[in-house]
């Protein structure tokens, strides 16, 4: 017997067919709807969806092709198996059943042992569908969630850029940019998932710092340095929580640590610091430095790589260095 119980509409006008058809198939577990007309077979499978439909064809009023006919009709019902039940053996009643819609046929007076069989098969097969339509419209919900939840995300990011208007656009284009170069670093697809989220969420714990420090036109004192190296904690406190984010966080806390242990929130060195925050340092420092700010004027590329190449294995690991001039340069190269 099947694990979980399917259900069968029997169809028939005479109440002895409709009980030898239950002493038959009650011992196999299946349960049981009985209709003793067409119409009243169409009112109950609209209300039960049966997994089967066991029709006889001889039936005053509707008969079964008729009434196989308006079940493929209905939306709900037409993936529905029909087995018609027949005295009837000709060839022109087998094309009429076939063309009104029945899947199987079964003639009067029919083997017990061939009509379980039949059955059993049958339902096997239906809750095989099933079980992939079911599958498909939970990858779907999910696919759907995870869409809802990144859209979010880039809805925080964006708010975080328009409260400091000097780095409007900061973290769409290190987003962009951090992707580029951990494709060429051979990071695969669902990292790379991780690594969006990491770069768009990277400034989160900035929430947490007053505007005063970090609107301030000017360099920060000690103090205020100490509260502004804060927040890749604070972005790690108040992102943990969502667990589904988890996997993204090593970009948020890590991404202020340096390859030579002289970084924060915890003297990270070398290849201790996660692949994904050594990817984004090298980003976000580009793009920091050659972006206007309150304090100062951007630099200029050559500036800016030179820049870089001088802190090849002291803030950025080596060879993610390398990676990343040569991706500028290729940038760069006439198309």
């Amino acid at each position: 017997m099947d694990e979980i119980q399917s259900t069968i509409l029997i169809v028939d006008d005479e109440s002895s067919n409709r009980e030898t058809l239950v002493s038959i198939l009650e011992p196999e577990g299946y349960r049981l709807v009985l209709a003793e007309d067409g119409r009243r077979a169409l009112e109950q499978a609209k209300a039960i969806q049966p997994d089967v439909i066991l029709l006889d064809v001889m039936m005053p009023g509707l008969n079964g092709f008729e009434v196989c006919r308006l079940v493929r009709a209905e939306d709900n019902l037409a993936e529905v198996p029909v087995i018609l039940l027949t005295a009837l053996d000709d060839r022109q009643s087998l094309l009429e059943g076939l063309n009104s819609g029945a899947d199987d046929f079964i003639t009067k007076p029919f083997n017990r042992h061939e009509l379980r069989a039949r059955l059993k098969s049958i339902t096997r097969l239906d809750r095989y569908h099933k079980l992939l339509e079911e599958r498909q419209r939970l990858h779907e919900a999910h696919q759907n969630l995870l869409d809802a939840y990144d859209k979010t995300i880039e809805g925080w990011s964006r708010a975080m850029d328009l409260r400091d208007r000097e780095t409007e656009g900061h973290t769409r284009r290190v987003t962009q940019m951090t992707l580029e170069l951990a494709k060429m670093f051979g990071v695969e697809s669902e990292q790379l998932t991780h690594i969006r989220r990491g770069a768009l969420l990277h400034d989160m714990g900035k929430l947490g710092i007053p505007d005063s420090i970090l609107l301030k036109p000017a360099s920060l004192d000690p103090d205020e340095w100490e509260l502004m190296r804060q927040h890749p904690q604070l972005a790690y406190d108040m992102l943990y929580p969502i667990e589904y984010l988890r996997p993204a966080l090593d970009i948020p806390l890590c991404h202020h640590e340096k390859w030579d242990g002289a970084g924060y929130p915890r003297g990270l060195k070398g290849t201790e610091i996660p692949l994904a925050a050594r990817l984004f340092a090298v980003v976000d420092v580009w793009d920091a430095l050659t972006s206007d700010r309150p304090y100062r004027p951007a630099w200029s590329a050559e500036e800016t790589l030179a820049y870089i190449r001088e802190q090849s294995g002291k803030h950025f690991d080596p060879e993610i260095v390398e990676l990343f001039l040569r991706m500028v340069d290729e940038s760069r190269a006439p198309r």
